[in-house]
C-alpha cells in the first residue's frame, strides 16, 4: 500500500511541473495579445506586490492590443511603472484613465530568442521530472533496505514511475512543439 501512496504524491508534483510549465509557456508572447502575459507583473499596491489581475480589468479590444483599466486611478502611474521593469519588452501608453500596450510583430530573430527560452523551460520541466523520478526510486530503495518490500516490489515500482515520467515528459514535449509553432506562426 505505501508503494502506491509514494506513486501518487509523486504523480502530483508531476503534474505541478506540468502546470508550471504551462504557466511559463502562457507568459511567452507569441505575437497576440493575451491578458496572461501580465500574469508576472506585480504592481506596489498599498506596499505589497500585488498582480496587475487583482488591481484592474485587464482586456483584449484587438489582436494586438492589451487594454489594463485600473481600479483606482492612482494605480496607472505604478502600472506604468511596473510594466515597464517586467521583462515583457512593452511600452505601456496612458491616456490618464487606461494604459494601451501595443504588441509588436514579432522579428524572426525574435522568434528564434522564444523558441530558445521555450526549450529551454521544457528542458527545465524536463529535469524537474527526472528529479521526482529519482526521489520515489530512492524511498524505494529505502523502503526494500529496511525489508518492508522485496526486490520485486521496487522493481515494480521504479517500473510504474519510469511509466508516468514518460507520460509526463511526452506531455511536455507537445507542450513545447505546440508553443513553438505558436511562435514561429506569422
Amino acid at each position: 500500500m505505501m508503494i502506491q501512496e509514494i506513486l501518487a504524491s509523486h504523480e502530483d508534483s508531476m503534474k505541478k511541473t506540468m502546470e508550471s510549465l504551462r504557466r511559463e509557456f502562457s507568459s511567452l508572447r507569441a505575437g497576440r495579445a493575451t491578458p496572461s502575459l501580465l500574469d508576472k507583473v506585480t504592481v506596489d499596491y498599498y506596499g505589497t506586490p500585488t498582480p496587475v489581475s487583482q488591481v484592474a480589468k485587464i482586456s483584449v479590444p484587438e489582436p494586438r492590443m492589451i487594454l489594463i483599466q485600473p481600479w483606482e486611478k492612482s494605480l496607472l502611474h505604478e502600472l506604468e511603472k511596473a510594466i515597464m521593469k517586467s521583462d515583457l519588452g512593452l511600452n505601456p501608453n496612458s491616456d490618464g484613465t487606461a494604459i494601451r500596450l501595443s504588441i509588436p510583430q514579432l522579428t524572426q530573430e525574435r522568434r528564434a530568442e522564444l523558441v530558445k527560452s521555450v526549450n529551454k523551460k521544457a528542458e527545465e520541466a524536463k529535469v524537474a521530472l527526472r528529479n521526482v523520478r529519482r526521489d520515489a526510486n530512492e524511498k524505494f530503495k529505502k523502503m526494500e533496505k529496511a525489508k518492508e518490500i522485496t526486490e520485486d516490489e521496487v522493481k515494480k515500482a521504479q517500473d510504474d514511475v519510469q511509466k508516468l515520467i514518460d507520460k509526463y515528459v511526452k506531455s511536455v514535449d507537445t507542450a513545447k512543439e505546440s508553443k513553438e509553432k505558436e511562435i514561429m506562426e506569422v
